[in-house]
């Protein structure tokens, strides 16, 4: 029998998840954080989960892993300092940058511009040009560049960056460069900018190499000693990790092309929701993602989250595909504070993270936080995780009446209060993945999870007008779920820079058959034959003349003519117009898919539609500005077609879902818990 393993490091709990492969049967353990050391808790999780499974870490073929080691890197700036080599006269490359700076208007009298990852002083000139059509204009001086490293190599420089003015086109003096400084640095490694991102626009390139130069070390180091403690538990299955995308790619691929990785986290999240919707059958879905730290939302349109050509994080954004989605620091560790200055009431984006964590987890922590008010509003068992976790709701009582006395309220109206200001924030970041990207909330479902998403799903579903609220089974750990049932991915891609009026079909799929044939044969190397790869169509599109473009995904065999309709349509969409002038066809690439998880969802046994079997006790909450009887069930003993009115709160081992007054949760065949108004 073969096991695969997903695992989802997230700030407050790493999350684990086992499936048999032959009859999908899962297991699933949450275990703390270990902020110091990631892969510590990444062990000890993968020990227990494998006790639960009742096998050993030896029966594991496939260890499927989102991480949040470059996203902290980066955050944290415990970066490499990063060494570049431009072409002659290309110096100040990340210095200039792009004239855009972020915020709102005079945003510029107060933004601190951030210091570029590769420092002037550890930038050199390579004498060499590249033409635009890929001819050598002049050649590389290469005792020069021999010279020029000494002096880099004095910098201390823990990588470094190759990016040569139109290697897009032509990579023979960056492939030489590179070689030079193997040669003259061999225990440096060295990224060139035609691997990472082969497509025009030298700006975006190098900053996006180096952002892979700056987080290569850390990432390569990280990959290295999780293999190594695999290996020392007995276990040799092959290590993959997240992309940024959705996709997943090779322990190998992952030490030379970590920038992948930026958003590694929150795409396991949306990889599993794609899961849960097509088995639910809802194609069109929000996803709420909200975990102990902060809150991750995404829009996936008929079973496909949306991408974006951009990973942003913090001030950091480069030019590598990942899934649209936005995180706000609203999680169940966001701290409650009220300002001496302003004694209005804010919540987050501090958090307490898993160390202190919330008052009521009795290890320290005395700032009240969200997970503290749901606590006190008695919208929280004092039972979590199956009950071998306790809380302590004297001690949430505590802190938040903290908040109570500063804006002299009452301790409920203060829990109140705080739930209130977290779920408006999450609000704000629905709306930016969907009111604003010209979606109507109210044609989608809303999936609740994480830790803590279920406790807000329902009153997010009031916000949005989205409904149902789907809360898909083990909702704690469908990040891990996301992470075990995503496929291999490699992609690969050329600035192509033609109008449609100046090229033809045939052209266009000379193009794409030179791409698909690379990429068939990167994921062959990784184990994948030929015949179970699926091969998908990106190409970014603009209007002649505008400064950017609309990447679209199209099916193999797609025309030009297919590929105009479908830009037009979208850009009148986003931007309510189109123009009566050419379109361009700028970057075309493919993506290459591996095989699918054989992983189905399990059906649960038919009910009555009556839960009273899985009621555990009567309980009080305080909703709608009032203390109201609801009533607990244990998820587990629900059985399909059950409906549960509100007031009432469903435990499960590794989350809680609150269904609010005047609410049905009814559940599906599958074990999804949906939540409607009543009468809906």
């Amino acid at each position: 029998m073969s096991y695969r393993l997903g695992v989802d490091v997230g700030g407050t709990f790493t999350d684990l998840l086992v499936i048999d492969d032959a009859s999908g049967r899962t297991w699933r353990d949450k275990v703390p954080s270990t902020p110091h050391d990631p892969s510590e808790a990444v062990i000890a999780g993968t020990k227990a989960v494998c006790a639960k499974a009742d096998i050993g870490p030896e029966a594991l073929q496939l260890f499927l892993h989102g991480t949040t080691v470059a996203t902290n890197a980066v955050l944290e700036q415990k970066i490499a300092r990063v060494g570049l080599i431009v072409t002659d006269g290309y110096r100040h490359i990340l210095q200039i940058a792009r004239s855009l700076v972020p915020g709102g208007l005079a945003a510029w009298i107060v933004w601190p511009k951030p210091e570029p990852m590769a420092p002037l002083e550890a930038t050199i000139e390579a004498k060499e040009r590249i033409g635009a059509d890929g001819t050598i204009v002049r050649g590389l001086d290469e005792a020069a560049l021999r010279q020029s490293l000494r002096r880099l190599a004095e910098e201390k420089v823990e990588a470094v960056t190759v990016c040569l003015i139109n290697s897009y086109v032509n990579d023979a003096h960056e492939r030489r460069v590179a070689e030079i400084v193997g040669e003259e640095m061999p225990h440096v490694p060295v990224s060139v900018s035609a691997d990472i991102l082969p497509e025009m626009q030298e700006y975006e390139r190098a900053l996006t190499t180096v952002a892979n130069s700056a987080v290569r070390p850390t990432v390569s180091r990280y990959v290295g000693n999780l293999e190594s403690e695999l290996r020392a538990l007995g276990s040799e299955a092959k290590l993959s990790l997240l992309r940024s995308d959705g996709g997943l790619m090779s322990a190998e691929k992952s030490r030379t092309a970590p920038v992948n990785l930026l958003m590694s986290g929150p795409a396991g999240g949306v990889a599993g929701a794609v899961w849960v919707a097509k088995n639910s059958g809802h194609p069109n879905v929000l996803t709420l993602d909200m975990g102990g730290t902060s809150t991750d939302v995404a829009l996936i349109e008929d079973h496909q989250p949306r991408l974006r050509r951009e990973t942003s994080v913090g001030h950091l954004t480069v030019r590598a595909s990942s899934l649209d989605v936005k995180t706000v620091g609203a999680g169940g560790g966001s701290i409650a504070s009220v300002p001496e200055l302003t004694k209005a009431l804010r919540v987050g984006p501090q958090s307490a993270g898993a160390v202190p964590g919330p008052a009521a987890y009795g290890r320290g922590g005395e700032e009240p936080t969200v997970t503290d008010a749901n606590v006190v509003l008695g919208y929280l068992p004092e039972n979590l995780l199956g009950g071998s976790f306790r809380l302590d709701r004297e001690a949430s009582k505590r802190a938040v009446q903290k908040v109570a006395d500063a804006l002299g309220l009452s301790l409920m109206e203060a829990a109140a209060g705080i739930i209130s200001i977290v779920n408006e924030t999450m609000f704000g970041a629905l709306r930016l993945v969907s009111v604003q990207q010209g979606y109507d909330p109210r044609d989608f479902a809303l999936m609740a999870f994480g830790g803590a998403g279920p406790l807000h799903g329902n009153a997010m579903g009031m916000l949005m007008g989205s409904w149902p609220v789907i809360i898909p089974p083990s909702p704690g750990v469908l990040c891990a779920y996301g992470d075990a049932t995503t496929r291999l991915r490699v992609d690969a891609q050329r600035s192509f820079n033609r109008l449609v009026t100046q090229t033809d079909d045939a052209e266009v799929k000379a193009v794409v058959d030179e791409i698909i044939a690379q990429v068939t044969a990167e994921l062959e190397a990784e184990g994948v034959p030929a015949a179970d790869q699926e091969h998908r169509i990106e190409i970014d599109v603009r209007y002649s003349g505008q400064a950017f473009e609309v990447p679209l995904s199209l099916p193999v065999g797609s025309t030009i003519a297919d590929l105009i309709a479908r830009f037009d349509a979208e850009h009148l969409r986003l931007f309510t117009f189109n123009l009566p002038v050419a379109q361009e066809l700028v970057n075309i690439r493919v993506v290459a898919l591996g095989k699918a998880a054989n992983v189905s969802a399990e059906k649960i046994p038919q009910g009555d539609g009556d839960p009273a079997a899985a009621k555990l006790y009567d309980h009080k909450v305080w909703m709608d500005g009032r203390e109201q009887d609801a009533v607990i069930y244990d998820r587990a003993k629900l059985r399909a077609g059950d409906q549960v009115r509100g007031p009432a709160i469903i435990t499960e081992m590794d989350s809680t879902t609150l269904v609010h007054s005047g609410h049905v949760a009814a559940v599906d065949p599958y074990g999804n818990i949906l939540i409607n108004p009543e009468g809906r």
